[in-house]
C-alpha cells in the first residue's frame, strides 16, 4: 500500500488563554469547556461544561460551538462555526468579558530556549511545548481539579497531584502530594526532589521542564515515535533469540511483526513492553529510554496478550468499570470514570454488547473488549499479540481494520501476527527470520518482491528449508534498509547522563481502594460462575453427611477417629478446591494489571478475603452438618476452653483456611490450569496419610518431623485435644503428645495452623513476583 502522510497540512498554532499558552497540534481536536477532563479548561461559570471544539478540516483550523448556553463570540457576534487562523480572538460565555482565547502562529525555530536543539537535549524529541508559563515565585499547584494553578485534564492525574515549589536559594523542587499514580523525575518515582534545568518531571501524560525562566509542558497526545536499536536477547547457553534487531516506528504507524515459528516474535514483544527486557540494546519512547524510565512510561503502553485479560463472567460495561476503578485515581468521581468507559465503548463500537456477558461474545468481539480495557488510560503505544488467532478471515479483517483506525486516531500500534490476510492495512511490516534476524522492514507491499517470492507460503517455507541463505545480511546491504531504517534512525537522543540512578518507589497509593475494588470484582465474578457456586454449596453438605453417618449418635471407640478423619479430609478439600485454580487462571490478567500499577499485596489479600470468607462459612456448615446431634464427649466433660462443638468448628475452619492458602501456593506454582486437579488429589492423599489418624507418627524419625508441615496433622491434634481422644480410643495411635487434653497443646495445634497460613501467604507473594514484568523486579 502507499505511504501515508506523516502530518496534516494545517499549521500548528499557539492558543493563549488567561495568561497560559498551549501549542495546538493539527493531528487532533481540542474540547473547550468547564469539564476538568477536557483539553482546554475554562473555569468561568458562564462557560458550558462542553462548550466548543477546535479541530482541523479541509486543511485549516475551525471552531464549532456544540450547543453552549451562553454562546461563543468573536468581534461581538455570536458564532456557531468559525474558521480560525493566526490573530483570531474568541470569547466564551460573554461577548464583553467572557474568557478570551487568542490564536497566534508558532514561532519559527531559532536559537531561543524553545528551539528544536534545546528541546532535543531535554526531552529527547523535536516536539514543541504544549504550554509555556513563567516559573513560579513561590508554589505552583498541579492537578486535575480546576482550583489548581496548573490544571492537567487527565484522569490518570489526581485532583491535587503535586506542587512545584521555589526554594529560598533560587532552586526548585517537586513534591508529590499523595497522588495515586505517582510523580516522576527523569522517569523515577519521587516524593520530594530538586528539579534542575535538565530534568523532566512526569505527571500523568504530561511532562514538565524548566527552560530559562519558563515552565514548559509537553503533553503526550499519542503522536510518538518508537526507536528500537540493537536488541539482543540470550538464553542459557548463549543462544540468541534476537540478533541485533533495529527499526524505527513512526507516529500513527500500524506495524505488523510476522515470521515463522521460532523467529522471536513473542521475544521481541516482551522486550518492547518491558516484560522481559533485552540483554543488549535500547528501546526509545519518543526519545526517552523505555527501560530506564519504565516506572513512568509503563502507563502509556497498552498491551493486549493473546489470552483474554478479562474476567469473562462479567458484562462488558462492568468489567471496564472495574478496570477504570483500578487504573484511575481514587479521587476520580464515578461519573468521570463512567463517562470514560462509555467513550471507549463507543470508540470500539461495543454499544450493542455493553451489557452482554463477555464469555458469550465472539472471539473478535472479546478482542475488542480487551483493546477497550487498554484504551481507558489513553495509551500512546499499543501492542497486540496474535489478536486474530483462531478467527475466521472476515473477523480477522475486522480486527485489523479496528487497529488501522486506532493508529489513524493518533497512536502507534504494533501487532504480532501469523496471519498475512490483512497486511495491506499496515504501514510497515517487520519480517523476522529464524534466530531473531530481520529479513525485511518496510511497506508490506514491497516484502514479497524483496525476498523473491510471489506467495507468502513459499516465503515461510523458504525460511525453514533455505537455512544457508543470509536473510539478515541481504537486507542489511539493501536500499530498503538504508531508506526505512538507517536514514530514519539518524536522529539526536536525550543524553543518559541526566537520569538519576533508580530509587525505591514510594509506597503504593490507594491500597485500600484497590483492595475494595478487587474484592468487589472478584466476588461478582465468582457469583456469576454457576458451576463454582453449585460445587461450593454442595461440597460441605456432602462431606458433612458422610461425617455424620460415620459419627452416629456419639463418638465412641469405633466412630471417633473415622469421623474426625472425614472432617479433616472435608476441610482440606473445601479450602484447597476453592483456591487451587484461582491464581493460574488469572495469570495473564495479573501480569497486565501489575504492569500498570496494581499492588501485589492488595491482589493477594483480595483472594484471601473473598476465598477465606467462603471457606470459613463452608467449614462451619461442614462441621455443623457432620456433628449435629452427636454426643462428642461420651465420657463427660467440656472442651479445653469452649464447648466441644465450638472448638472443633474453629479447628476445621482454620484447617480449611490453611488448606486454601496451600491451594493458592499450588496455583502460583503451576503453569497450566489443567495440572491443578491431579495435584489437588495428591494433596488430599498426603493430608490423609500424615494427619495421624492412620499411621503412628509420634516417635517415628523423619515421618514425625515431616508431618509438622501438614495442616491436617495440627487440626486433628486440636480436635483430639478437645475430645480427649485417648480416653475415647485408647491405644498407641492416640497416645500422641499433640492429642493431649491440655490448654497448651490445643493452643500449640491451633497456633501452628496460623503459622503455616502466614508462611504460605509469604511464599505465594514471592511466587507472584515471578510473573511480573522482569524490568519491575530489577
Amino acid at each position: 500500500m502507499g505511504e501515508r502522510p506523516i502530518a496534516p497540512t494545517a499549521p500548528q498554532l499557539v492558543l493563549e488563554t488567561d495568561g497560559d499558552s498551549q501549542v495546538m497540534s493539527p493531528s487532533r481536536s481540542y474540547n473547550v469547556g468547564r469539564d476538568p477532563t477536557g483539553d482546554i479548561v475554562l473555569a468561568d461559570p458562564r462557560v458550558s461544561w462542553h462548550h466548543a471544539v477546535l479541530h482541523v478540516g479541509d486543511g485549516h483550523w475551525m471552531l464549532d460551538d456544540i450547543g453552549s448556553t451562553n454562546g461563543t463570540w468573536t468581534q461581538g457576534h455570536r458564532v456557531e462555526h468559525l474558521d480560525l487562523g493566526p490573530g483570531t480572538t474568541v470569547r466564551f460565555g460573554s461577548p464583553e468579558d467572557g474568557p478570551q482565547a487568542t490564536l497566534t502562529a508558532l514561532p519559527e525555530p531559532t536559537t531561543t530556549a524553545r528551539a528544536p536543539s534545546a528541546l532535543t537535549s531535554i526531552t529527547g524529541s523535536y516536539r514543541p511545548p504544549t504550554s509555556v508559563r513563567p516559573l513560579p515565585a513561590r508554589v505552583v499547584r498541579i492537578g486535575r481539579a480546576t482550583d489548581n494553578d496548573l490544571v492537567v485534564p487527565d484522569l490518570s492525574v489526581s485532583r491535587h497531584h503535586a506542587e512545584l515549589r521555589a526554594r529560598p536559594d533560587g532552586r526548585y523542587e517537586i513534591v508529590d502530594t499523595g497522588s495515586h499514580n505517582g510523580t516522576y523525575l527523569n522517569g523515577q518515582p519521587v516524593l520530594q526532589a530538586l528539579v534542575g534545568p535538565d530534568d523532566l518531571v512526569g505527571i500523568g501524560h504530561s511532562m514538565f521542564c524548566l527552560v530559562g525562566d519558563e515552565l514548559q509542558e509537553f503533553v503526550d497526545t499519542g503522536d510518538i515515535d518508537l526507536d528500537v536499536e540493537g536488541l539482543v536477547v540470550r538464553v542459557a547457553g548463549g543462544r540468541e533469540l534476537l540478533d541485533r534487531v533495529t527499526f524505527p516506528v513512526g507516529q500513527k504507524c500500524l506495524l505488523a511483526v510476522a515470521g515463522p515459528s521460532g523467529s522471536g516474535k513473542s521475544t521481541l514483544l516482551n522486550a518492547l513492553t518491558g516484560l522481559r527486557p533485552a540483554d543488549e540494546g535500547t528501546v526509545r519512547y519518543d526519545g526517552r529510554d523505555l527501560y530506564r524510565d519504565y516506572a513512568e512510561l509503563r502507563r502509556r503502553i497498552g498491551l493486549v496478550p493473546q489470552d483474554d485479560i478479562l474476567h469473562t463472567q462479567l458484562t462488558v460495561r462492568r468489567a471496564l468499570r472495574y478496570a477504570a476503578e483500578l487504573r484511575f485515581p481514587g479521587d476520580t468521581a464515578p461519573a468521570e470514570r463512567a463517562a470514560r468507559v462509555e467513550e471507549v465503548i463507543g470508540e470500539l463500537g461495543l454499544e450493542q454488547r455493553a451489557d452482554q456477558v463477555i464469555s458469550s461474545l465472539s472471539g473478535g468481539q472479546r478482542k475488542r473488549v480487551s483493546v477497550a480495557l487498554e484504551l481507558l488510560t489513553k495509551p500512546s503505544l499499543l501492542f497486540l499479540d496474535e489478536p486474530t488467532s483462531g478467527l475466521d478471515p472476515g473477523m480477522d479483517r475486522s480486527v485489523m481494520h479496528m487497529l488501522r483506525d486506532l493508529a489513524d486516531d493518533g497512536r502507534t500500534v504494533i501487532v504480532v501476527t501469523h496471519s498475512v490476510l490483512s497486511l495491506d492495512l499496515c504501514d510497515r511490516l517487520l519480517l523476522l527470520a529464524p534466530g531473531g534476524k530481520i529479513a525485511f522492514y518496510g511497506p508490506p507491499g514491497e516484502t514479497l518482491d524483496f525476498v523473491g517470492f510471489t506467495q507468502w507460503p513459499e516465503a515461510f517455507e523458504a525460511f525453514e528449508n533455505d537455512t544457508a541463505r543470509d536473510w539478515a545480511g541481504q537486507y542489511r546491504d539493501s536500499d530498503a534498509h538504508r531508506q526505512y531504517i538507517a536514514n530514519a534512525m539518524n536522529k539526536p537522543r536525550r543524553s543518559a547522563e541526566t537520569a538519576p540512578p533508580p530509587v525505591k518507589p514510594p509506597p503504593p497509593q490507594g491500597w485500600w481502594s484497590q483492595l475494595g475494588t478487587l474484592v468487589r470484582r472478584y466476588t461478582t465474578a465468582l457469583a456469576a460462575d454457576r458451576t463454582f457456586l453449585a460445587v461450593m454449596i454442595a461440597l460441605p453438605f456432602v462431606m458433612g453427611a458422610m461425617a455424620h453417618a460415620l459419627a452416629g449418635s456419639k463418638l465412641d471407640q469405633n466412630s471417633a477417629l473415622n469421623a474426625l478423619l472425614i472432617l479433616c479430609v472435608g476441610g482440606v478439600l473445601i479450602g484447597a478446591a476453592n483456591a487451587v485454580r484461582e491464581l493460574v487462571k488469572e495469570r495473564v490478567i495479573y501480569q497486565r494489571e501489575r504492569a500498570v500499577g496494581l499492588s501485589r499485596s492488595a491482589y493477594l489479600c483480595s483472594k484471601v478475603v473473598v476465598l477465606g470468607t467462603i471457606t470459613v462459612v463452608q467449614a462451619v456448615v461442614l462441621t455443623m452438618v457432620g456433628l449435629a446431634g452427636v454426643k462428642l464427649r461420651p465420657q463427660g466433660g467440656s472442651g479445653v476452653f469452649l464447648p466441644p462443638l465450638a472448638e472443633i468448628t474453629l479447628a476445621v475452619a482454620l484447617l480449611s483456611f490453611t488448606a486454601m492458602m496451600l491451594g493458592l501456593l499450588i496455583s502460583a506454582l503451576v503453569k497450566k490450569e489443567e495440572v491443578t486437579m491431579p495435584l489437588l488429589v495428591l494433596l488430599a492423599i498426603v493430608q490423609v496419610v500424615f494427619c495421624g489418624a492412620l499411621l503412628q507418627l509420634n516417635g517415628v524419625p523423619v515421618l514425625n518431623q515431616f508431618s509438622w508441615l501438614i495442616p491436617s496433622r495440627w487440626a486433628l491434634g486440636a480436635m483430639a485435644a478437645t475430645l480427649d481422644l485417648h480416653a475415647i480410643v485408647p491405644g498407641k495411635l492416640t497416645d500422641d503428645p499433640l492429642f493431649a487434653h491440655k490448654q497448651s497443646i490445643w493452643l500449640l495445634d491451633m497456633g501452628m495452623l496460623v503459622v503455616l497460613s502466614a508462611i504460605l501467604g509469604f511464599v505465594v507473594a514471592r511466587l507472584l513476583r515471578r510473573h511480573e514484568p522482569a524490568i519491575m523486579r530489577r
